[in-house]
């Protein structure tokens, strides 16, 4: 989107949230939001019409307004005309980031355990055998595209782990995933979407009928049990879970580790004052989270109740999309907003999301990126990107902020 497109925008649509030319110029765009139209009109095809929210102090406050739904049917009505599903999307729907209280506290308490601090320390060397792993099968090459050979396979591999899932699918999760994540309007990928969602749910069937058979110790044997005990899950939300717990373990991690090692080739002071203070690993993945927020929006809230926000009526069944990354660079609350500092202090940045829905799996991956970060440059200290940054594209995704690939030699 270049600046005159910008400047004659008066309406922002799916397609254009979505495509590689929005991602490439997003951050001068949110600074002109933010400045300007802190409530900008959406158009989401049969998901409704809308605002996008580009300001720190409203997302905080939307993050946790009451009035904002995620399950719409807690605001349409059963004659009203409702958001158009893919049929095949109907059965990985209900699940907990779906959800409104009191069916949000009961699906999240039923997963939050396997994710507690205590538990998370326990995977610590298990990570970073995978971390070592992984880079033992590039290191000989002295280069390897970071995404595809190391920041995608590590947090699959422990989410696939922990759930109990054949380590040899995971090729198959990428593509489903991308699938789910994937807001696309245009017919022919709609049809794609849905083709591969009923791939998923084909999957899960099988899996449930074998984890049923055979149950282990691994929280989709747990999530099982739960369903069998009639009150805590029903089938239903037992796919959506697992469907979940894949996508959501693995596909914020993938991005965190991609975009926080690109930060740092492309500032190649904050690389170095890392190398020599290790110490600062823990502030250098909050500035990352941070400066390249792995989500870049939010998932669809709609309006139960309308309310006034910046002088404008904001309608029953109005859709409310929140632009973490553009929360995350607003200059009234992180000083120097646009510039990667690893040392910043009081980064109290959003990327996780704010509220109820606050991300269950956040401690894993913050451990996941600090054991892949650290890993990496202590066993490539030569690291550089293979390329110039201009060659380095953002994917074309509605939520995310997902690098295509990342080549880097060492």
């Amino acid at each position: 989107m270049s600046s005159k497109e910008k400047k004659s925008v008066t309406i922002l649509t799916e397609s254009q949230l979505s495509s590689r030319a929005f991602k490439e110029e997003a951050y001068d765009f949110y600074k002109e939001l933010r400045k300007s139209q802190p409530l900008f009109p959406l158009s989401l095809g049969t998901l409704g019409e809308g605002w996008l929210i580009s300001r720190y102090d409203d997302a905080i406050h939307l993050l946790k307004n009451e009035k904002l739904k995620k399950n719409y049917e807690n605001v349409f009505t059963a004659k009203e005309k409702r958001p158009v599903l893919l049929k095949n999307e109907e059965s990985l729907t209900k699940h907990m980031l779906n959800s409104d209280p009191p069916d949000h506290n009961r699906l999240r308490t039923l997963v939050q355990k396997a994710f507690t601090h205590r538990m998370i320390l326990q995977l610590e060397d298990k990570i970073q055998h995978i971390a070592d792993s992984l880079l033992d099968k590039v290191q000989p090459n002295k280069l390897m595209n970071l995404v595809d050979d190391y920041a995608f396979p590590l947090p699959i591999i422990v989410i696939s782990e922990m759930l109990g899932i054949p380590l040899e699918d995971r090729q198959k999760f990428r593509v489903w995933s991308q699938a789910i994540i994937d807001f696309s309007d245009a017919p022919e990928r709609l049809q794609e979407n849905d083709h591969l969602l009923g791939e998923f749910v084909k999957y899960l069937e099988s899996l449930v009928c074998k984890k049923r058979s055979e149950p282990s110790g691994d929280l989709i044997s747990a999530l099982i049990q739960a369903e069998s005990e009639g009150t805590q899950l029903s089938t239903e939300e037992l796919y959506s879970m697992i469907m979940l717990l894949i996508v959501a373990g693995h596909e914020t991690t993938v991005n965190l580790i991609t975009n926080m090692t690109y930060a740092l080739m492309c500032h190649h002071d904050q690389l170095e004052k890392l190398r020599q203070q290790p110490d600062l690993m823990n502030s250098a993945i909050e500035e990352a989270l941070r400066f390249h927020s792995p989500v870049e929006l939010t998932t669809i809230r709609w309006t139960a109740e309308p309310f006034i926000l910046h002088g404008r009526e904001i309608k029953r069944k109005d859709v409310i999309i929140i632009s973490l990354a553009s929360a995350n660079r607003d200059e009234k609350i992180f000083p120097t907003a646009d510039i990667f500092d690893i040392e910043r202090k009081n980064n109290r940045h959003i990327a996780f999301g704010h509220g109820n829905h606050f991300c269950l799996g956040a401690q894993l991956a913050r451990l996941e990126a600090k054991i892949a970060i650290s890993t990496l440059l202590r066993r490539c200290p030569n690291i550089q990107l293979k390329g110039e940054k201009k060659q380095m594209k953002w994917k074309g995704n509605f939520l995310m902020r997902a690098l295509e690939e990342l080549p880097i030699s060492f």
